[in-house]
Order: C-alpha cells, then sequence, then structure tokens
C-alpha cells in the first residue's frame, strides 16, 4: 500500500475494507460526479453497489501499482468529528495517476474527483501537488497531463489556481456520460515542477 501525505491531506491506495466510506461519498455524489465521468458498463458489476466489485477494483489498482503502470489514491482528510475509536481522516476523494508510460513519453495522466460537501477547502489543489511531487521525484515521470471539459468550472479551477500550462482543446477527447465531449488539456514536465516547486510546496504543503 502506498501512501504519501500533505500538509492537511493524506493520498493512499483504497483497500477494500475502505468501501463503506467509499460507497457512502459516491451515492451522495451521485448527480455531482454523473455528468464528468464515463458511463458505466451495464453489463459488468456496480462498483458503487458491490464490495466484491470494489475489492476486485482494489486488487486491480495494486496491480498496476506493482507493474509500475498507474497508481490510484483515496482522498483522507482530517475528521474533526473522529473520537478516540475512529480513524482520525475520512475519505473525500479520488486522485489518480494513470496510463504511466515509459521510453521517451515518461509521461501520464491524471484525473481527481472530490465529495461536494469537501469542495471549497482547498484540499483538491494541496491533492494535485503532492501528486505532482510524488510523479516527478518518486515514479521520476517526465510529464503530466490534466484533461478537462471546458463548461466544468470547478475542476478547471483547480488547475488554474495551480498556473498548470493550457495546451488547448482536443476535440472529442473522450466519451463522458454517453458523448463524445472536447477537453482542455492542462500539463506539467519536470523542467517547469523544478523551476516551482519551492513555490508550490510552500503555498500548499509547508
Amino acid at each position: 500500500m502506498t501512501s504519501v501525505r500533505g500538509r492537511r491531506v493524506v493520498l493512499r491506495s483504497l483497500i477494500p475494507t475502505d468501501f463503506p466510506a467509499w460507497q457512502e461519498v459516491r451515492r451522495r455524489n451521485d448527480a455531482w460526479l454523473t455528468p464528468w465521468e464515463p458511463a458505466r458498463n451495464p453489463n459488468l458489476p456496480d462498483v458503487v453497489e458491490s464490495g466484491e466489485a470494489f475489492a476486485m477494483r482494489c486488487s486491480a489498482r495494486e496491480r498496476e501499482r506493482q507493474l509500475g503502470t498507474g497508481f490510484g489514491f483515496g482522498i483522507f482528510v482530517p475528521d474533526p468529528t473522529a473520537g478516540r475509536r475512529r480513524a482520525r481522516e475520512r475519505f473525500c476523494g479520488e486522485i489518480n495517476l494513470s496510463s504511466v508510460q515509459r521510453g521517451p513519453f515518461q509521461s501520464a495522466y491524471v484525473g481527481y474527483w472530490i465529495d461536494q460537501a469537501q469542495a471549497g477547502n482547498g484540499y483538491m489543489p494541496e491533492a494535485l501537488v503532492v501528486l505532482a511531487r510524488f510523479a516527478f521525484e518518486q515514479v521520476h515521470l517526465h510529464r503530466i497531463q490534466v484533461s478537462i471539459i471546458p463548461r466544468n468550472h470547478r475542476s478547471r479551477r483547480v488547475v488554474e489556481k495551480l498556473k498548470l500550462r493550457d495546451e488547448g482543446i482536443a476535440q472529442r477527447y473522450l466519451e463522458i456520460n454517453g458523448v463524445w465531449e472536447d477537453h482542455i488539456r492542462y500539463a506539467m514536465t519536470v523542467e517547469e515542477w523544478h523551476d516551482r516547486r519551492d513555490e508550490l510546496c510552500r503555498t500548499w504543503l509547508d
């Protein structure tokens, strides 16, 4: 299990015992998240409703991690209601480094989502900085890319806060909720990370 920490957020691999917390957040945020995600395959078990399917998803992410082809993380934030018998962090979303490619490309894609109840607290920009540090300093990538539907202003606000470079619009880039959607591509290279590392860590992590 991989775990990395920021100022407030903890990113760690999801495990089968996370299912109840993950399910509660996903059920409550269905209308908030569905417009921005690929349609679920009706021929496969619904991972939101099936603990077994969620466990298989965790196993698949673990295999990706072992192969170095992907790194999926749950986002955990401080839980002010936690007592001595409860975990001090609560699950609030996910951020993933996926489709890691080596060779001359040395690149990966970043995707993320957060519980609507936790939006606006600065957790996601912090999580993205933590992930960027992990991608460039531990996975040793050269480039990461975040692709966002233009009208998804909340998601765009995350990368704009961090001043990731806008590389323009890729037309009909991904099939989202049954529609081929344009996406704005935002990117950062390791050279940009080194130039801005101190500023980003000081602002979001220290």
